[in-house]
């Protein structure tokens, strides 16, 4: 009977730690698809002090810095990696069924024509293989850095790492997708200009979710019974 009530107890415990690990890595997997398919339409922000002129795969993208700053903080750098490679296979396959649904033409009627089709997805191989690159590096080394960070400041100063980290990787990553994306279409000052108003904005997104991060140190800390800068031991390393 104790044995019983011994490995339930451990089942529940591991579930009540992979569920918001689950959550986490979902919503880090659709803001990163979401971002590709919105990155072919540029725009203009204006936050009073600037307009920025970025792509609109740009809005969800910080939200990805975001969770693998959470996950880094409490789940480590080994299941954090687990997610980041994840996403990346999930960028492999939808450019495959990009690539596919372009093999096919589309019947009389269908709501999207083939121009409309390659219209909007024509330069998408390019996007997604620059993201891919850009998304790989920036992300490995958001999580490096990050874990370098909370080593330096022995666990203390969340705000440190949480936007040390996640804006030198989103300079790395505004800087390779950019480069790649326009190296041979614009000017070097207009590519210049749109890696600085992309950093830029992506700064100020990192600065923001700052709250958010101390809501979710909060929350897990309560929840899971967490001293400062320690990770959940989870049963299934």
């Amino acid at each position: 009977m104790n044995s019983y009530k011994s490995v339930r107890e451990t089942r529940e415990s591991t579930q009540a730690v992979l569920v918001p690990y689950l959550i986490l890595a979902s919503l880090f997997t659709a803001a990163l698809v979401v971002c590709n398919l919105l990155s072919n339409k540029f725009i203009e922000i204006d936050l009073g002090f600037k307009v920025f002129v970025v792509s609109a795969g740009i809005l969800p993208y910080p939200l990805t810095f975001l969770m693998t700053d959470i996950l880094s903080e409490f789940y480590g750098k080994k299941k954090t990696d687990y997610v980041v490679y994840t996403g990346f296979v999930v960028l492999l396959f939808v450019l495959l069924s990009i690539y596919l649904a372009g093999l096919f033409p589309a019947i009389a009627g269908s709501p999207m024509t083939d121009s409309a089709f390659g219209e909007v997805f024509s330069n998408s191989t390019r996007i997604i293989l620059a993201s891919m690159v850009a998304y790989l590096v920036a992300q490995l080394l958001d999580v490096r850095l990050f874990h370098f960070w909370k080593w330096v400041t022995k666990g203390k100063h969340l705000w440190v790492r949480n936007n040390g980290s996640t804006m030198i990787s989103q300079l790395v990553d505004t800087i390779l997708v950019v480069g790649i994306i326009f190296y041979d279409r614009e000017e070097p000052s207009v590519v210049l200009q749109y890696i600085l108003d992309g950093w830029l904005f992506k700064v100020v997104m990192a600065a923001l979710d700052t709250p958010f991060m101390y809501a979710a140190s909060w929350w897990f800390r309560k929840r899971f019974g967490l001293s400062e800068g320690e990770e959940l031991d989870w049963a299934s390393e």
